[in-house]
């Protein structure tokens, strides 16, 4: 309230403007109590979106709408085909936006978003079977070649990774690698914090671990008609990354209220510093992947001697949403069609991917049992942490980049993809340099940490008036002596101490509060510290820096710093 509405800002908000849509804390505490009295229940405040549930009844009552229920096409996991409910009101034209100005929370509310489902584009050993997939952490970490960077004890060690998915489960696949993992936080909705009943969040993460196995790591579970709250859920923990492995079908706009509501929370995420990853899509003109201000995770596929193609299960487009706007940016490792079983991942044993994916035959199996605790999956969920685990890298190798910065980074590094076509939906082929089909490429991590590390060593800005100035020639003149008057004292007066001031109180933050994303730990920082030491510890011109960027880039060799 107060600036720009949410819901009258069309396709603008990016974090560049993200600050516009924020309300002052006082306003929130005080709507958020208006609604409590209204008989909603409050289940998060953010200093844009205020999460709230209630019976339809209750809507009605409150805010004078007639709620209704309309079935709508989706694209659900493995690409399936199907519908969906979405809860729609009937007297406003943007979807999903229920008008508040008639009601008596019209001075506190510019609107309620009526949020509508995502999907997911999604023993301490796996299973061996005789069709070709990838092991992880292994082949996933040799794929996006993060094992140099490993070696150059860059592990993504003291950088805080979120990720937000359908829970985590204490697999022997972590536990007896030791990886650094913070028990799982409820999103808005959700239950059972040590159970993943879907199997899904469990399985990706570990393809964060394979790339960057050093990481802090805490999953929010979410629901999945609740995804603004746990996405919130997850920018209040203050991460440098958050991984995102979901979304929704979003070829046209007008963006939904609800789809407005995330767009504004990801841009003021990425404004206060927070690298915010999202898979593209199976298929899907997915939303958020398309956002300006995210790191859009695409697929390539990596056959068993190495060579690269496009994946024909991931999504690539040019946005119609945000003009200029290409998708994706970089590529993780994705499978094929009809399933993209490629990638053999750590479940909980008996959950719905575990049971559904078993048995059958490759590719339309992946000849598992319904309750060992893995499954071969992958799609542009498993891209996303990937990339997020690149990020960790670069973020340990130079923590100052911003998330504009990093993005650079990945896309300047990355390996071109010059065959292969994307799903049938978006229907893009690869070509020599950047394009619809892969972007700018499939990521490489030692390569992106190298960069970085050089970016690290470019020279501050010299601020104004501090470079000295060469003396001036003056020519001799004949000084006259000066006769001295004589200096009257003066009288000096008491001086009349100041009263002390009464300091401020401190206000109470609203949860989850939004503050800058953190550097890493000091472990981190003095990790990172170590890297400029290793590289020689002084400033370059940008001129050094980009001859080495290009050195680097080019070389088809990898190098070392």
């Amino acid at each position: 309230m107060g600036g720009l509405s949410l819901f009258d800002a069309g396709e603008i908000i990016s974090a560049d403007y993200a600050m516009n849509f924020s309300s002052e804390t006082e306003l929130v505490m005080t709507a958020a109590r208006r609604l409590q009295d209204a008989g909603f229940e409050v289940l998060q405040l953010s200093p844009i979106t205020i999460n709230i549930a209630g019976p339809p009844s209750l809507y009605d009552r409150v805010f004078g709408t007639s709620l209704i229920a309309e079935e709508r096409p989706v694209i659900k996991e493995q690409g399936l085909e199907d519908t969906a409910t979405f809860v729609e009101a009937l007297d406003t034209e943007l979807p999903g936006l229920v008008d508040t100005s008639t009601s008596e929370l019209a001075d506190v509310l510019e609107g309620v978003a009526l949020e509508e489902p995502r999907y997911f584009m999604q023993n301490a050993f796996a299973p061996n079977k005789s069709y070709w997939y990838l092991d992880v952490p292994g082949d996933v970490s040799l794929g996006m070649n993060a094992d140099k960077a490993h070696r150059g004890a860059i592990t993504g060690k003291g950088v805080k990774v979120v990720m937000t998915d359908s829970g985590w489960y204490k697999h022997p696949f972590f536990t007896q690698r030791g990886y650094r993992a913070s028990p799982a936080v409820l999103g808005p909705g959700t239950a059972n914090p040590n159970d993943d009943e879907s199997g899904h969040g469990t399985a990706e993460s570990a393809n964060i671990f394979a790339v960057a196995p050093d990481v802090d790591f805490t999953m929010v579970k979410l629901s999945f008609v609740n995804t603004i709250g746990g996405f919130n859920t997850a920018v209040g923990l203050s991460p440098n990354i958050i991984s995102n492995s979901w979304g929704s079908d979003q070829r046209f706009g007008p963006l939904s209220a609800a789809n407005q509501a995330m767009a504004a929370a990801i841009a003021l995420a990425v404004a206060n510093g927070i690298i915010v990853v999202f898979s593209a899509g199976n298929g899907h003109f997915g939303f958020p992947g398309q956002h300006p201000d995210v790191i859009s995770a695409g697929g390539v596929f990596m056959e068993a001697n190495g060579n690269m193609r496009a994946s024909d299960y991931s999504s690539g487009f040019a946005s119609s949403i945000y003009p200029g706007r290409n998708v994706p940016d970089v590529c993780g490792l994705v499978g094929m069609r009809p399933r993209a079983a490629y990638i053999m991942l750590p479940l909980q044993p008996g959950d719905q991917i575990d049971v559904g994916s078993a048995g059958g035959t490759h590719p339309n199996g992946d000849e598992t049992a319904t309750n060992d605790g893995w499954a071969a999956i992958s799609g542009t969920s498993a891209a996303a942490p990937q990339l997020a685990g690149v990020c960790a890298l670069i973020k340990q190798a130079c923590p100052k980049l911003t998330p504009a910065q990093v993005r650079d980074v990945l896309k300047k590094t990355a390996r071109d993809v010059i065959t292969g076509s994307t799903h049938p939906n978006t229907g893009n082929t690869a070509t020599v340099g950047p394009d619809l089909a892969t972007g700018h490429g499939l990521a490489d991590a030692n390569k992106a940490v190298l960069v970085a590390k050089v970016r690290c060593m470019r020279t501050p800005i010299r601020p104004i008036g501090t470079t000295p100035i060469g003396p001036v020639p003056i020519t001799p003149v004949p000084i006259t002596p000066i006769t001295p008057t004589p200096i009257t004292p003066i009288t000096p007066t008491p001086i009349t101490p100041i009263t002390p001031i009464t300091p401020i109180a401190p206000i109470t933050p609203v949860g989850p509060v939004i503050l800058p994303a953190p550097g890493p730990t000091e472990a981190g920082e003095a990790e990172a510290q170590t890297v400029e030491e290793q590289v020689g510890g002084g400033a370059l011109s940008d001129e050094d820096i980009e001859q080495l960027e290009h050195i680097i880039t080019e070389s088809e060799n990898d190098l070392d710093l």
